[in-house]
């Protein structure tokens, strides 16, 4: 299993995809280390990553853009942000209730952990982990169009 980790998310901020209301049982999720490591991620992923604002933490979040996008902020110091080059932007499903790159910005590719591929536990969430981007998150301009 080498390049693959096990990993419960924590807190609410990406209710209602990972850990839907009940707060006794935490989804596990299964992290797979080799599917970024050529950092290909699309748009819609969750991935693992390490906080930009404490090295110690890893947090997992939604990829909502990729390089060049540019997307409008929730709260962020600037409305309209272009992602650099070597970065992403990432989010929290549950708005609000999440310390993501509306609070501290596009965050460098090489923070990038893993991908979550599937829930693994509790046995009736048991799922593959397919890429979906909220409808009201998508960028207003992407590079592959």
């Amino acid at each position: 299993f080498k390049g693959f980790v096990i990993a419960v998310p924590v807190g609410a901020s990406m209710q209602p995809s990972l850990n839907p209301g009940e707060r006794q049982v935490s989804d596990v999720v299964l992290l797979n280390h080799w599917s970024i490591r050529n950092y290909e991620v699309q748009r819609g992923d969750i991935v693992s990553l390490v906080s930009p604002k404490n090295p110690e933490q890893k947090i997992i979040k939604r990829v909502i853009a990729l390089e060049g996008d540019i997307v409008k902020t929730i709260g962020y110091k600037n409305k309209y942000v272009k992602i650099p080059d070597g970065h992403i932007w990432v989010e929290g499903d549950h708005h609000g209730h999440s310390f993501d790159s509306n609070a501290f910005g596009p965050v460098s590719l090489g923070l990038l952990h893993a991908r979550a591929t599937h829930i693994l536990w509790p046995p009736r969430r048991w799922q593959k982990l397919q890429p979906m981007l909220p409808p009201e998150r998508t960028p207003l301009h992407s590079n592959q169009e």
